[in-house]
Parts: C-alpha cells; structure tokens; sequence
C-alpha cells in the first residue's frame, strides 16, 4: 500500500473520535456507594446495584456530574440544563442487567470546540491547512465536540487459554465486576479531523486538558482513557460522505495513529481497485500493524435505547453550573499565554512547559525563585528543562524529575551562572550531568573543579593581544577579507585560558582588535 500522506494527496480522510474517560479521581460508582479502586481482588466491589439484582434502585452520583460539567465548561460546550438518563442495550457478560445507563440525544454538554495546534512533521500529513501556516510552519485547526455524556463503564473480560489474552482461541473467560457502574464520560468529536496526526494531537491535548481538570488519571496503561476512531474518505472536492469503519479502544496514542493511517490506506486501495466498504468495526493489531474485522457495526436501532424509569430528568440550576464554574483551573493552553506575555518565552517553549506537568510545576517553582530576574531568567530555564535535561537523560525511562537531584532551586542557580558568564554554555552541560550524578550544589561543582570564566577584562585582552601577536600571518589574512577567522582566535584564545576564558569577551576584544587598522610603518 501507498504511504499515508501520498494517498491523502488524492483523497480526503473524514476522521471522527469517540473518547471514552474513566472518572478515577472520585470515590464512588456512578449509580451506587461501591467502591472505585483500580487493581482490588476480582469482584470485590460489587453490589446489587452495579450486579443489576431485581429490585435495585440506582442513584447518580452527584461528583460525577460536577466531573462532567468541568470537563465541559473546560471545552467551550454548552452545559444542557435538563437531560435524562436512558438504558441502552447491551447483550454481553461484562454487563450483566443487560443494559447499559448513559445519556439519550440531550447530553449535559453539547457543541464545544478544541483548537489544535499541528505543527513539525505532522503537519505535513495534511495537504490543505485550514488556514495560514503559522510561524513555526504548522497550522491550527478547530476540531468541533458534538457532545460529552455521561455513563456506566462495563466489567472487565479475561479471555484465558488463548495468545495474548485475546478471545479467539481462547478456552473460556473471566469476568470482573469490580469496573462495572464506573463513572465514564464519553466525548464525541465531529467529523473534523482530517488526518490520523490530528486524531493523536486531539487525544493528547483532551488528555491534558483532564488531567489538569483532576477528573481522572487518564492512564492509557490502565484503560481509564480510550478512543474509538470513526473514519471514511472521499475524493478531493468531494463533499459528500463515504461509508464509515470504526476502530475499536485504540489505549495509546501511537496506535490510534498507526491504526488511522493503515485504515486510509486500505481503504483507499479498496475503492481503487474498484471495491466498497462495509460499515464495520474492526481492532488495530499492533504486532501485525493491519486492522482487523470484529464484527459488522450496529446501527442505533440495535441498541433499543429509552429512558431508565428509574431515574428522573436531571435539571442543573444555575447556581450549580456557577460553583463548578468557579471550580476551573488555568487549562494548559491559558498558562502557555500566560508563560509568553510573563516571561516573554517563545511559543514552542511555553506549549511544552505549558502541556508537560512535570515540568510546568518546576517551571513555575523556578521562576518564583528567580524574583525580578525572570525575564533574564526564563528563556535559559526553559532551554535547560526543554532541550538540557533530556540531553543528560538520554533513553533512562524511569527518570523523574521531580525526584532528581535537580531542584528548582539548583537549575537556577545554573542559569544564574550561565547568564552572568561564570560558565559557558559547554560547562553549563557538564555542570548539569554532575548535579545529576552526584547530587551537589552548580556552585559547588564549578569550584571544585575550577571551572569559573575568566572575566576580568585585562586579563582577556593581555591574552588576545599574545595570540594576536603569535598569529600574525592569520591576523594579516583576517583583515585581507578572510573573517571566518575570528573562529580560529577565539579557539587559541580559550586554549590560551585552558577553556575558561568568557567567550563572549573574547569575541568582543579580538573583534575590536582586529578591526583597528596596524599602525603605519614610517617612511625610510
């Protein structure tokens, strides 16, 4: 098959996600006092009421509403004042009342929106950006939310006997009821996005956006955040629609774009070839990098959805909406606007500090150090959180920041030397990798190994006028023309120095230096 972005030059992709979130930061089931807790002994939280035993009666959980009403408000949709619970059919073991509660065509949230911001590589997947590429080359795309319901999660299935916990071949299945009645939210895009790039980018930015929220840990790992991607293709210049497939709890962010793009690629070698699509759901192999069929897709008849006559329409005052309201926090898109206009921090620097938890606490705890510094401060502290740390890192997975030897208090007072020339940016590496290793003071470090800048200015002009003097074919060649030069100084200059001279003094002098004309030899 054709590599994705070639074919999405012939056709256009019509990719819509519905992205399911576990509520895993609450107490309690959605419709009972059952306890949530992730990895408890099989079916020990149960109850009547999530076990759907006759006569149990289901009660809503009112945290989980708030849950979902930030997450909304946290989104640009409007928050439904009244909406209704409904049962929907669900014929498989992992549920056992046979139905599922969720919420009918009135959600508590309906038409948000999410801006995307899509920039390096990825941005070259889509041929027609939807408006002027930005500075960094990339282009921003308003990805439409048509509604977040709220509903029940299902048990989970454990298929044993079978390769790799799968249902085919296996000899018979488990079930654990401990998930089942988990608060769920469920967001449902409109068919905006365009390219399996923008799927990974949305799903990466909501992730943040929760996570932030403090609605749920939103861990792939542990299936408390998964997606399903709908996705067709039409000819360019085409408006009208082609016949879905749906890929099933995709549970990392590469995967949802690997399946995506095989999926276009497939289905674009099928309609080539002069083939249809059938409306099916199908399950992305990562090992085998191909989709495969599950089953064919049921339409909305097939679920038999009604109201729940146990549960009366849900009316939200406005007074509830304003608490919750009051309850949201500074989303990661606001605090990259704000890292800019503070700290006047690039745009690329203040979206990974701004998105990146780990680092925007330290960020924020550096600069609160920094005092009236910050501005001289921020853009050599990003660098170092941004571009340093993971340098000295490398591949160590289990690194942690916040549990290293670098605290916000020593990053500082490395930027503190680097910004007033004690060390060079060279030094600066060196003096991270031994915070890091040996668990000491930048100062403390520079000392010890004698490593502070020689600054004082007569000692740098002493040592330019020496090499100047030793070089003087160089010197004659650099004021014929040959300004590539000054390199070759500045390098006999810092060895003159054993690397410790300011090299930003030394370019200073030897370009002053260089530039006077020699004095004129008298006439004989």
């Amino acid at each position: 098959m054709r590599a994705v972005s070639e074919v999405l030059c012939d056709w256009e992709a019509v990719i819509g996600l519905e992205v399911h979130c576990a509520l895993t930061t609450l107490q309690t089931k959605m419709f009972c006092g059952c306890k949530l807790e992730f990895g408890a002994p099989p079916n020990t939280h149960t109850c009547p009421v999530c076990l759907g035993l006759p006569g149990a009666l289901p009660v809503p959980n009112k945290a989980a509403i708030e849950s979902i009403v930030l997450a909304g408000l946290a989104t640009n949709c409007d928050i439904m004042r009244r909406s209704l619970f409904y049962r929907k059919g669900y014929l498989y073991p992992d549920m056992p009342k046979g139905f599922q509660i969720t919420q009918g065509p009135v959600a508590f949230c309906m038409n948000g929106f999410l801006d995307l911001h899509v920039d390096g590589p990825g941005a070259e997947e889509r041929p027609d950006p939807p408006d002027a590429p930005q500075a960094d080359g990339g282009y921003v795309a308003r990805i439409g939310i048509e509604r977040i319901h709220l509903e029940e999660d299902a048990g989970k299935m454990i298929h044993v006997g079978g390769d790799g916990g799968r249902i085919a071949g296996a000899t018979h299945s488990l079930v654990d009821y401990n998930r089942a009645g988990t608060p769920l939210i469920e967001l449902v895009t409109r068919p905006d996005l365009r390219t399996p790039e923008e799927a990974r980018l949305f799903l990466q930015k909501l992730r943040r956006v929760f996570v932030a929220l403090g609605i749920s840990d939103c861990s792939m790992e542990k299936g408390s955040l998964r997606a399903d991607g709908n996705i067709s293709l039409r000819r360019r210049g085409s408006d009208g629609l082609g016949v879905k497939t749906e890929l099933k709890n995709i549970n990392s962010f590469k995967h949802l774009h690997d399946g995506l793009a095989y999926e276009i690629c497939r289905q674009a070698a099928v309609l080539e070839s002069g083939g249809t699509i059938r409306q099916e759901t199908r399950h992305w192999d990562p090992v085998s990098k191909h989709t495969i069929v599950m089953r064919v897709k049921e339409t909305a008849d097939d679920y038999r959805m009604f109201p729940d006559p146990d549960l009366a329409p849900y009316d939200l005052s406005d007074e509830f909406v304003a608490r919750v309201r009051a309850k949201l926090p500074e989303l990661p898109d606001q605090k990259a606007k704000r890292f800019m206009a503070d700290y006047g921090l690039p745009d690329a620097d203040a979206r990974i500090l701004a998105t990146r938890v780990g680092l925007t606490g330290f960020f924020e705890a550096g600069m609160a150090i920094a005092g009236d510094s910050v501005r001289m401060f921020a853009k050599p502290l990003a660098n170092l959180l941004v571009n340093d740390v993971p340098a000295a890192v490398g591949t160590d997975e289990s690194f942690d920041l916040a549990a290293s030897p670098l605290t916000p208090a020593r990053a500082i007072e490395l930027v503190r030397l680097l910004v007033d020339g004690s060390i060079s940016s060279r030094q600066g590496k060196e003096v991270l990798a031994a915070v890091l290793r040996d668990d000491e003071d930048p100062a403390v470090i520079v000392a010890a190994r004698g490593m502070a800048q020689v600054s004082d200015i007569a000692v740098i002009e002493s040592v330019v006028d020496a090499v100047l003097a030793a070089n003087a074919g160089q010197v004659a060649r650099y004021r014929d023309g040959k300004r590539g030069l000054i390199g070759y100084f500045v390098g006999q200059c810092m060895k003159a120095t054993d690397g410790r001279g300011n090299p930003r003094l030394i370019n200073e002098v030897l370009a002053r230096k260089l530039d006077e004309q020699p004095p004129a030899h008298p006439a004989s």
